[in-house]
């Protein structure tokens, strides 16, 4: 079996090709939550790759209309951010809510702060011991969201005295309307947001922090000088300014989404959460289930506590007929 548990992320297609024998370009990889598809890309002037970036070239204009917002600041993937925030507080108590993306706990504990995994039923009673509250939503990997107005009224219990509430929102673009962006200039509010999982371009390694200015001034600080390639600047700058595109891609990907939960029910797999760029299932064998598809090419992300598989989106009607097939077999060969 594959582990990928831990800090271990999805994609890890190179792993898997050595550990099965199947050659990269032969998988079907529904291990992450990125949109399988994207946009053609603009053209890159030379001046992009011979310059250095300069921030008055249309990427924070573009990235603030598309948000909502009035401050942000680029970063090299929300994960640049999930590092970085640890180091502005000191001695924090810090409640996650589990299960929740691996990295935001191991980067607050690299930074010596106290870790407290909650429940979200726990959290109206953990709240007074918590100088950060810290979730993801909708949450990775179970696809559970909580409403705006929850949100908002634990960050008020935790500004009062001076806390943060981080909400990481890297699968949300889907659902703006659940998003916190608008609400981003309250003190101790910090919204991030990814840019390759809905546009389709994790590589690009692009993300973006939601706060007040005096935050991501200090983070702005931390993370040094040309944080984000001139090439990216660009294809990001084009992307976020096509809203055609935009509606085009969200609509796509919430009727995939929604496919996707359709043919796992089918199949007696009926998920337990999930969001339009995955779908979450806890299950007895989910190990046996990730064994039997990886050994016929299918990549899929499986955790241990809870038993569970995360699919991600076939890129294509290929990919779907192929994911059905496997899934059929595996419940002839158990009938």
């Amino acid at each position: 079996m594959l582990k990928q548990g831990g800090l271990e992320h999805g994609g890890r297609l190179r792993a898997a090709a050595l550990r099965y024998g199947i050659a990269v370009a032969d998988w079907l990889d529904l291990s992450t939550g990125i949109a399988p598809y994207g946009w053609p890309l603009p053209v890159i002037p030379a001046s992009a790759w011979a310059r250095l970036p300069e921030q008055q070239d249309g990427l924070e204009i573009a990235a603030r209309d598309y948000y909502g917002v009035a401050n942000l600041l680029p970063v090299a993937g929300s994960q640049a951010a999930i590092q970085a925030l640890p180091r502005l507080r000191r001695n924090a108590t810090v409640g996650i809510v589990s299960p929740a993306y691996a990295e935001h706990a191991a980067a607050w504990q690299r930074e010596g702060h106290r870790l407290l995994a909650i429940s979200e039923g726990a959290i109206e009673r953990a709240l007074e011991r918590l100088d950060v509250l810290l979730l993801v939503n909708p949450n990775n990997p179970t696809g559970r969201r909580i409403e705006p107005q929850r949100l908002l009224a634990w960050h008020t219990r935790l500004a009062e005295r001076g806390g943060w509430l981080v909400v990481d929102e890297a699968f949300i673009d889907c659902t703006p309307e659940h998003s916190l962006a608008a609400f981003s200039d309250r003190p101790g509010l910090i919204v991030l947001r990814s840019f390759g999982k809905f546009f389709g371009m994790a590589g690009i390694r692009l993300g973006f922090v939601l706060a007040q200015p005096a935050l991501l001034e200090q983070m702005a600080e931390l993370l040094g000088p040309w944080a984000i390639s001139g090439p990216s600047r660009v294809v990001a700058s084009a992307l976020l300014q096509d809203q055609a595109g935009q509606r085009q891609q969200c609509e796509r990907l919430l009727a995939d989404g929604e496919r996707l939960a359709i043919l796992l029910s089918t199949q007696g797999l009926t998920p337990t959460g999930g969001c339009a760029l995955f779908q979450f299932c806890c299950m007895e064998r989910a190990a046996e289930l990730h064994e039997f598809l990886a050994a016929r090419g299918i990549l899929t992300r499986l955790f241990e506590t809870p038993q569970s598989l995360r699919f991600g989106l076939p890129p294509d009607e290929a990919g779907w007929q192929r994911l059905q097939q496997a899934l059929v077999a595996f419940a002839g060969e158990r009938a």
